[in-house]
């Protein structure tokens, strides 16, 4: 079925869902019991594509009065220069945080919506490099005693056969550095020799320490570690960088290619993580990627795995996508069609149109935390 050239953005509304975890979680610095789901509808010619983020539910009030107006009567088919009027016209706003992961949303059920116009797959309009995407699972939280990890490792590794993991360390602020090994070590124990191991410190860790970490942790043959130090620390994560064997990571907090660039041009880390959730949607994960590629980097992508997998198949530099437990836990429960990772990878190209993801309304309605689709 074709489309009008003429076709354009009609209509756009939001909504906010907050789903409690299911047991207490925690990482490095932070701690937390639910997570709020933002999700953003846009309409043209009796289609609806489909954007959501993760962050506050405010989003949905900044989608509603900042962006809206922005895109509705835009070229259905022109993303990039919707993407690009909501950018300028959110300056006084200022771009970073809140107002950044609004945009994503709308620019990712933008190109969602595209698609689905245009009956294709969101991988195949974005342009496939990669038939699959590698993952990796993502939890291990600090509050998971050995039972719990041990179960949530044995569940990936076995049950579905991913073959690199992650758990999280640095613990109330780096000051739980014994139990921090202990968890590494018993990780190991239960992955095996062969399953790469990968930790998260989420900046939990002074410089220094997070050297003697990386040294200690050596031992269980950790191959990534993501946030030894803060990533607004540049000079630190180069520092580690440059003594640690594993691969330093950070970037999950960008929000727009100069953050990037910068991240980069510093030497502060051997992958760059990318979340299309927070940095500006599809339109900004291309740039960015491109960005990572002029410095020889590849990229990884942080959470939203179920997101992620169009544009990471059309991405030339991609190392893999984060299979994140709480994201995949929503994602499953509150939308249809998402991903099967048995394997370690999964596959976004099929016959379905767009990213192939669609909000079933009766699951989420109980989390809704928004009274109704705001018009």
């Amino acid at each position: 079925m074709g489309i009008a050239p003429e076709a354009v953005v009609e209509s756009v509304d939001t909504r906010a869902y907050t789903i409690p975890t299911d047991t207490p979680e925690a990482d490095g610095t932070a701690t937390w019991q639910a997570t709020t789901l933002v999700v953003v509808r846009a309409h043209a010619a009796g289609y609806t594509g489909t954007g959501w983020t993760y962050g506050p539910a405010g989003c949905a009030a900044l989608v509603d009065e900042l962006l809206a107006g922005v895109v509705i009567g835009r070229d259905v088919l022109a993303v990039p220069g919707s993407w690009a009027a909501m950018v300028r016209d959110a300056r006084n706003a200022t771009r970073a945080g809140a107002v950044g992961y609004a945009i994503s949303a709308v620019d990712v059920a933008l190109w969602d919506l595209k698609a689905r116009l245009l009956n294709v797959s969101l991988a195949k309009l974005l342009g496939i490099v990669h038939e699959t995407v590698p993952v990796y699972g993502s939890g291990g939280f600090t509050t998971y005693y050995d039972d719990r990890m041990t179960q949530q490792l044995t569940s990936w590794t076995r049950e579905q056969h991913i073959p690199r993991v992650k758990i999280k360390i640095g613990e109330s602020w780096g000051t739980e550095e014994t139990r921090d090994i202990i968890r590494i070590a018993r990780a190991r124990e239960v992955i095996g020799p062969d399953v790469e191991l990968y930790v998260d410190a989420n900046g939990g860790y002074e410089r220094k320490q997070a050297v003697r970490m990386a040294r200690a942790m050596a031992e269980w043959n950790v191959r990534w570690f993501e946030e030894p130090v803060s990533s607004d620390d540049l000079d630190g994560l180069r520092e580690v960088r440059d003594r640690a064997d594993a691969d330093v990571t950070a970037g999950e907090y960008g929000t727009d290619i100069t953050y990037f660039r910068r991240m980069c041009a510093h030497g502060a880390v051997d992958c760059l993580q990318i979340d299309a959730t927070r940095c500006g949607g599809y339109t900004e994960w291309l740039r960015s990627a491109a960005v990572a590629a002029s410095f020889g980097l590849t990229v990884s992508g942080h959470c939203a795995p179920n997101l992620h997998a169009p544009v990471a198949a059309a991405t030339p530099n991609l190392r893999h996508l984060e299979w994140f437990h709480d994201h995949v836990r929503i994602e499953s429960m509150l939308f249809a069609g998402s991903l099967d990772p048995a394997g370690g990878t999964v596959t976004p190209v099929g016959n379905r149109p767009g990213h192939g993801m669609t909000l079933v309304e009766d699951a989420a309605a109980r989390y809704r935390v928004t009274p109704c689709w705001t018009e």
